[in-house]
């Protein structure tokens, strides 16, 4: 092979053709070419140990979800003339022992802004320098590029999503066209000894059948992504007027959103394309919401949490994350078993996590409903916990969003009005009064008149027996009550908010045991906090 001729193109998010500066950059003036995705243990392999089928990291759906994504990029690499060449081990390792037996010179990828992807990406990038092997590693997952706002902000991320949009402006690429299709690629060329293998099956990665009612609706893919994005852009009136929080959580049959978070996750849809189609249709509309509430809103939400999650050192939890009050959750796993199973006896919050459980993915009200619950509503369980579970089971679960809305709904940073509860009662028949969400996650309730599903426990017992359900034995009662449980929860915030204000921030774990003994010896005693009284979100 003539020396310097092969580029390697290492995948591991942005699985798409359309916008991919990294795969762009890889294939021009090489001879070969090697698509490269290396299936990661600490992501793929089965644990038996796990509340839910998957690996240690991700639940089934998503594995699968990835899996799809795969074979779609494959598809599309060979139309091109090339294919992808799948891998299995420690990737920084894998890696560096390609790159020597294809006798690479350029290696490229994109920028990664995951702590676990910046270890990652440290070690292989050193490898290569090493070696004397070009690295290029755009930003291309982002609107923006998050370490140049933190450094505009003067090495702090901003904290407030209006300071966010100020200081990032307009994308520069936004007016320029994106390469958004390859006409072909130079082909692969010697593989050695290195062990190639087809994109495997959730068989062949060691994963039984799962039951057939725990398949995600939601296909993977970057054919699935576009498809998805003409469809929700041909709609113009609706885009121009799409406002996020309004929606309703509890249609499922066609979800109130695009559904195109596990695509703009995994990089099967770019970001910065999804962004250059909505300003399109902007153009050719009279009037249309803005950010925040608007569809170009929601993707500056999510540049907004990656700057946050990677200008701030232990973003993903409570202790030495500067930007988190520290509260002293309780570490109920009884509590937390019972949300997490569905069986909190709130049927709104049951039919949640049935959905998520199941399908992978809710609306985003459905998950504040159910994150509201969990914490500082009713349960005051730790977030940490909460976020776990999220992390493992949505196809979509993204780390800096996924933690910096456990954070938001917790209260315990950017949002502080921790009098809003959402109500696991009324906020749902809000938008559903028959309870068909409910009757269709729960079937068990199916039978129940509409005037209890929200409340069965208050069904007098002639009426449960009519609608096969008693509660207490075929579907539970209440784990707390919540109009007791939500005032002692707002009780406890108000302790823990004084707590931290009094210490400026500092708080010990010392003093984090004796603020929770200080809570469970006096339930009954108020908060002698002065606080605003605001209304119930539901």
């Amino acid at each position: 092979m003539a020396s310097g001729s092969g580029s390697l193109m290492w995948f591991r998010k942005g699985l798409r053709i359309h916008d991919n500066p990294a795969l762009e950059y890889a294939a021009k003036g090489t001879r070969f070419l090697y698509p490269v995705f290396v299936i990661d243990p600490h992501y793929m392999e089965p644990d038996p140990n796990a509340f839910s089928p998957g690996s240690p990291r991700a639940g089934l759906n998503r594995i699968r979800f990835l899996l799809e994504s795969l074979v779609d990029l494959d598809l599309s690499l060979k139309k091109l003339g090339s294919r992808l060449l799948v891998l299995k081990g420690e990737p920084s390792e894998v890696l560096i022992r390609c790159l020597k037996e294809w006798d690479i010179t350029k290696l490229c990828f994109e920028y990664d802004t995951e702590p676990y992807y910046q270890a990652l990406d440290l070690k292989v990038k050193t490898g290569a320098s090493t070696a004397g092997i070009e690295v290029f590693s755009p930003v291309s997952h982002t609107l923006f590029n998050p370490a140049d706002i933190i450094h505009k902000n003067g090495g702090r991320p901003p904290l407030s999503y209006q300071s966010f949009v100020k200081l990032a402006g307009q994308p520069s690429w936004a007016s320029s066209p994106l390469s958004i299709t390859l006409s072909s690629l130079p082909h692969v060329g010697d593989v050695g000894s290195c062990e190639i293998s087809e994109v495997p099956t959730i068989e062949e990665l060691g994963y039984g059948e799962s039951p057939q009612d725990c398949f995600s609706p939601f296909r993977g893919g970057e054919s699935e992504a576009l498809k998805r994005l003409r469809e929700s852009i041909a709609d113009k009136v609706w885009v121009a007027t799409f406002e996020k929080p309004k929606g309703n959580p509890s249609a499922f049959l066609k979800p109130a959103t695009t559904v195109l978070s596990p695509y703009l996750k995994f990089g099967c849809l770019s970001s910065r394309y999804f962004y250059q189609c909505l300003q399109d249709v902007y153009r050719n509309v009279k009037r249309h919401t803005s950010p925040p509430v608007s569809l170009v809103g929601q993707l500056l939400w999510r540049d907004f949490f990656y700057t946050v999650a990677l200008g701030t050192p232990n973003f993903d939890q409570m202790r030495g994350n500067r930007i988190c009050k520290q509260i002293p959750w309780n570490d109920n796993d009884e509590l937390l078993a019972t949300w997490r199973e569905a069986r909190t006896g709130y049927p709104w919050i049951d039919a949640i996590m049935v959905q998520l459980c199941k399908w992978g993915w809710m609306h985003h009200l459905a998950r504040h409903s159910v994150a509201c619950f969990l914490t500082r509503g009713d349960l005051f369980v730790h977030w940490e916990k909460g976020r776990d579970v999220f992390e493992r089971l949505l196809i979509d679960s993204d780390w800096a969003i996924n933690n910096g809305n456990w954070l938001w709904l917790s209260c315990s940073s950017f949002f502080y009005q921790y009098n809003r509860i959402y109500s696991p009662i009324s906020f749902g028949k809000k938008y559903d009064p028959n309870g068909d969400y409910i009757r269709h996650f729960l079937p068990v309730l199916k039978d129940m008149p509409k005037e209890y599903i929200y409340e069965p426990w208050t069904a007098p017992l002639s009426v449960q027996t009519k609608a096969k359900c008693i509660i207490g034995r075929d579907y539970p009662k209440p784990v707390v009550p919540h109009d007791s449980e939500s005032k002692e929860c707002r009780r406890k915030m108000a302790e823990a908010y004084t707590l931290n204000q009094k210490l400026k921030g500092v708080v010990s774990e010392e003093d984090l045991k004796n603020s929770r003994r200080k809570l469970e010896e006096h339930p009954e005693q108020e908060a002698k906090t002065k606080r605003i009284r605001q209304k119930p979100v539901g």
